[in-house]
């Protein structure tokens, strides 16, 4: 199913967006896990100012 996803985002209007992934550190346990989005290129550099 990924391959299907990346291929999507690569026609047409999919070039104006990218998949993000950042690395949150939970308070509960203290370990790590993973947010993924999808978002415009423009907001790429605010994502990981948050």
């Amino acid at each position: 199913m990924a391959k299907k996803a990346v291929a999507t985002l690569q026609k047409g209007a999919g070039k104006g967006h990218s998949k993000v992934i950042k690395m949150i550190k939970s308070p509960e346990t203290g370990g790590y896990m993973f947010k993924e989005e999808v978002i415009t290129n423009d907001e790429v550099k605010d994502y990981f100012k948050k």
